[in-house]
């Protein structure tokens, strides 16, 4: 008997986001979901979006195996952003729009559908709408201002190898659908730059730190002298009176623990511990 193995196939690592923070893209994909959530719900969104739903906002490489899509590219600043939707998802937003097909009926089968000029600029007006979305939460993470207007349209490429690409997954009654955004390599990198955590930049020429052995402030007590006297010698103490000692070796404390004894020595008129030994 033959027994079939299936693994999910591994990510390949780009050699050139080694070290970047390609493990928080998730974070910016579910930023992006609130986002896109948000806009749709707009009025001037409803009568595209209207009875459509946002399922998933996730980020994926681009294989080279995928099915060929028409793509659009709008400048975005820093960069270019590429955008392409399912054909079904594209007719599904047209008869929301335009009321083409009843909610009752099944959706047209696309390969039956000829591509028209209002097809075609539905295509351009949502390209620019969403990909403004994606381009104003870059610019957002980064400290700068969101996007406002339509964004300008670019001439571009079918999206290569290794494009990283933001896929978002609508729903609108029972048909499913994709939205792809393509970032080119100047956007990850802005993208992955606001999710780097933050750095301790210093100025240049600026010293290093000394160790924290040689920066950690502790307080030495010298204990100069211990004398054992009884109680009745103590309380028939009066002023004047001298209690004879010896100076040895002295005890160095740090708080109640004992940690060297020292020398009690006198320099410049003043008290100084000197050959320090380790308590052992």
């Amino acid at each position: 008997m033959t027994m079939l193995t299936t693994t999910a196939p591994h990510q390949v690592l780009d050699p050139s986001l080694l070290g970047r923070p390609v493990h928080r893209l998730p974070q910016f994909a579910a930023q992006l979901r609130d986002d896109l959530v948000a806009a749709l719900r707009l009025p001037a969104s409803r009568r595209y979006w209207g009875g459509s739903e946002l399922e998933q906002v996730g980020f994926s490489q681009l294989s080279g195996n995928e099915a060929r899509m028409r793509w659009q590219h709008f400048a975005a600043a820093g960069g270019t952003i590429g955008f392409a939707i399912e054909r079904r998802m594209l007719l599904a937003v047209l008869d929301q729009r335009y009321g083409a097909t009843k909610p009752a009926e099944p959706a047209a089968d696309e390969s039956t559908v000829r591509v028209t000029a209002t097809e075609e600029r539905l295509s351009v007006a949502l390209g620019q709408q969403l990909a403004a979305i994606v381009a104003s939460r870059i610019a957002v993470n980064l400290g700068g201002q969101a996007v406002s207007g339509p964004l300008p349209a670019v001439p571009g490429t079918q999206p290569g190898k290794g494009t990283w690409i933001v896929t978002m997954n609508v729903r609108a009654g029972d048909t499913a659908g994709k939205v792809l955004f393509a970032l080119d390599k100047d956007l990850i990198s802005e993208v992955l730059r606001a999710l780097a955590p933050e750095r301790d930049v210093r100025p240049k020429g600026h010293k290093p730190a000394a160790p924290l052995a040689q920066r950690l402030q502790v307080a030495l007590n010298g204990r100069l002298v211990s004398k054992e006297v009884t109680l009745g010698t103590l309380f028939d103490l009066r002023i004047g009176d001298v209690i004879p000692i010896s100076l040895h070796r002295a005890d160095v404390m740090l708080e109640d623990s004992r940690l060297y004894t020292a020398v009690v020595t006198e320099h410049n008129g003043k008290l100084c511990l000197t050959s320090f030994e380790d308590i052992e």
